[in-house]
């Protein structure tokens, strides 16, 4: 299941559909042009509040997934722990594959 995930994300990075970075992800949510936004486990809990207090306000799905390490790896950038997914049908995709729905393949 994570390694789908993390496909699908290394895809939406090659297809340039990923924003990463605090400050970037926080201007695609709010002007709702994203569809999933996936912070890692590690990052600071005052960080993780207040991505999904603006995810919640705005309507759009936030996840928790692995770490800094690998979300930094399969976007190809260091030390990224928040990502969001701009594309609506692979945002939909991982996100049913993390919180452990159905899925593609």
């Amino acid at each position: 299941m994570t390694n789908k995930a993390l496909g699908l994300i290394g895809i939406a990075t090659k297809a340039g559909k990923i924003t990463f970075g605090t400050e970037a992800v926080l201007e695609r949510i709010e002007k709702k042009k994203t569809y999933l936004v996936i912070m890692a486990k590690d990052a600071s809990n005052k960080s993780k509040e207040n991505m999904g207090y603006a995810c919640k306000k705005n309507g759009i799905h936030f996840l928790e997934f692995e770490s800094v390490e690998a979300l930094s790896h399969w976007v190809g950038k260091s030390n990224k722990s928040v990502i969001c997914i701009n594309e609506k049908n692979l945002g939909e995709e991982i996100y049913k594959i993390i919180s452990g729905g159905e899925a593609i393949g």
